[in-house]
């Protein structure tokens, strides 16, 4: 995308960033899809499952792609915009979305799912997943992986040594087994980012808060213009995000 430095600060920071829809992005930014197709495989066993719980569901994109739910559907988020989101994208299709501050307990009896769904949940709580799924269920998720996108997060703080370990997927597995599940399936990828100009960043920072805590143009505005030039002389500004894909059950 063309532009000067002010136009496209403003065109980032004036940009709808509610719900989990990242299409404003076309043209401005790509990112490097992982190869498993989880929307995909989460459609099928929505199919097959008898009551699911999708939590942390954003604006409720990722779950909507599904063609069927089973006859108990719910999904959680704790974000206000994104519960408004997701009610009027879910509701319609049988699925009740549920206000929850993502801090335990989750508002459901012991043994309440056959299925737990989650795609890249910022916190993930062990002990009441496995609370609340039957035995012989499963929870199957996408999870962001360790360091993602910390190319753009070290630009604006500078190193995070001891950030860098953070959602490591061994680590992830040990605390699911800790909590009594055990692990079926643990894939990693490593995706490439593109970013074209200022205004995708302003975006991205303002959509997804906890990559910079506490962002605002006005407090990183020499950090954008310096980010700007650097695009400008050099093309895209390349950063990788992680992920990997989680299938855990209860024994």
């Amino acid at each position: 995308m063309t532009g000067g430095f002010d136009e496209l600060i403003e065109a980032g920071s004036s940009a709808d960033v509610s719900g989990w829809d990242f299409s404003w992005l076309e043209g401005r930014a790509t990112e490097e899809r992982p190869p498993w197709g989880y929307a995909r495989q989460l459609a099928t066993r929505l199919g097959t499952a008898s009551a699911s719980l999708d939590i942390q569901t954003g604006g409720g994109e990722v779950l909507a792609e599904a063609a069927t739910f089973p006859p108990t559907a719910v999904a959680t988020e704790s974000w206000p915009p994104n519960v408004a989101h997701a009610t009027r994208l879910l509701h319609p299709r049988g699925v009740v979305v549920i206000a929850d501050p993502d801090e335990p307990p989750l508002p459901f009896g012991n043994e309440a799912f056959d299925l737990v769904t989650s795609r890249h949940p910022a916190t993930i709580w062990w002990d009441e997943i496995a609370r609340v799924l039957r035995p012989g269920g499963t929870y199957f998720a996408q999870h962001v992986g360790p360091a993602s996108v910390f190319e753009l997060i070290e630009f604006f703080l500078g190193p995070q040594p001891e950030a860098r370990r953070g959602r490591h997927p061994d680590d992830e597995a040990a605390a699911a087994e800790a909590a009594g599940l055990e692990i079926v399936d643990l894939r990693t990828a490593k995706l490439r980012m593109e970013i074209h100009d200022v205004a995708a960043v302003v975006y991205l920072l303002r959509k997804v808060i906890w990559w910079v805590p506490g962002f605002s143009v006005e407090k990183y505005r020499d950090r954008l213009r310096d980010l700007h030039d650097l695009i400008q002389a050099e093309g895209p500004f390349v950063a990788h995000s992680t992920r990997h894909l989680v299938e855990a059950r209860r024994p």
